[in-house]
């Protein structure tokens, strides 16, 4: 069988739960890189029973950190490189779709739309989900954000790609579903919600220039105290989240959480 001519990059950290299915979509593509941040479950012998080249990332809490140091130090043998966390899924749709685009010169990277899933079910409505994470290599890469002195994130998790020339947009969606539960999410969000607060306090100091629309409204609304129940009031009911039932409440209910974290942290910083 023909491999799919896209280098995939999966970086991880003790995704064993996640890793089988993951790796078994992606299994005919021509190059997969898996970039492991030391995990200590089977994450990487399950990585490499695919034949996937395994690569260890130990960060300096220096730039670069996870996915432009792939940029940057190893052998990508394809032209496109598709950005995949262990608990995304690429549909059937997707993979039509990915070797059609990348056949085109009009576009250096494709934002791409991801079906989330929550406590084991579908979310249908609410807050869009989606990110750039298949690029042209020699293009780009993901943007650089003044945190050595405070980081405790080695890999790019708030950063999008920089890219010379067009982006387009892809239709087919990849399927976003995190098997290990709502401890792990909590745990998760509540390291990104550290993040942000140190984020914020940095972005305050230099006046908040570079940001797009949509991060300048979102930290207008941080700096008001209003960011999450303006959050909750436009996803659960401006964007229709209540039709998902009672866990289109609790996913709308857990990110507002998230947003008063946020804020309540860069209080506690500021005293």
């Amino acid at each position: 069988m023909k491999k799919i001519p896209v280098t995939v990059v999966i970086p991880v950290k003790n995704e064993a739960k996640n890793m089988d299915r993951c790796m078994q979509l992606v299994s005919d593509f021509d190059q997969i890189l898996v970039i492991d941040s030391q995990s200590t479950d089977a994450t990487c012998s399950i990585a490499e029973s695919y034949g996937a080249e395994v690569h260890q990332f130990h960060w300096d809490g220096q730039f670069p950190k996870k996915r432009n140091w792939v940029l940057r130090n190893l052998e990508l043998r394809n032209e496109w490189i598709l950005f995949l966390d262990a608990d995304e899924y690429l549909t059937p749709e997707f993979r039509t779709e990915l070797q059609e685009v990348i056949q085109s010169q009009e576009y250096n990277g494709y934002w791409i739309r991801f079906i989330n899933y929550f406590m084991g079910q579908q979310l249908k409505h609410g807050d869009p989900f989606q990110k750039l994470p298949l690029i042209r290599k020699g293009t780009g890469e993901y943007e650089r954000i003044k945190e050595d002195s405070w980081s405790h994130l080695d890999m790019e998790v708030h950063e999008h790609p920089v890219l010379e020339g067009k982006v387009g947009v892809m239709k087919a969606p990849i399927i976003h579903n995190d098997f290990k539960g709502l401890e792990h999410y909590i745990a998760k969000h509540n390291a990104y919600s550290s993040w942000e607060a140190q984020r914020f306090l940095t972005l305050k100091k230099e006046g908040f220039v570079g940001l797009n629309k949509r991060q300048r409204f979102k930290y207008q609304l941080m700096e008001r105290g209003w960011l999450p129940m303006v959050y909750f009031l436009g996803a659960y009911i401006g964007k229709l989240g209540f039709l998902d039932g009672k866990v289109g409440y609790y996913f709308s209910k857990y990110k507002a959480h998230y947003f008063l974290q946020i804020q309540t942290k860069i209080k506690e910083l500021q005293s």
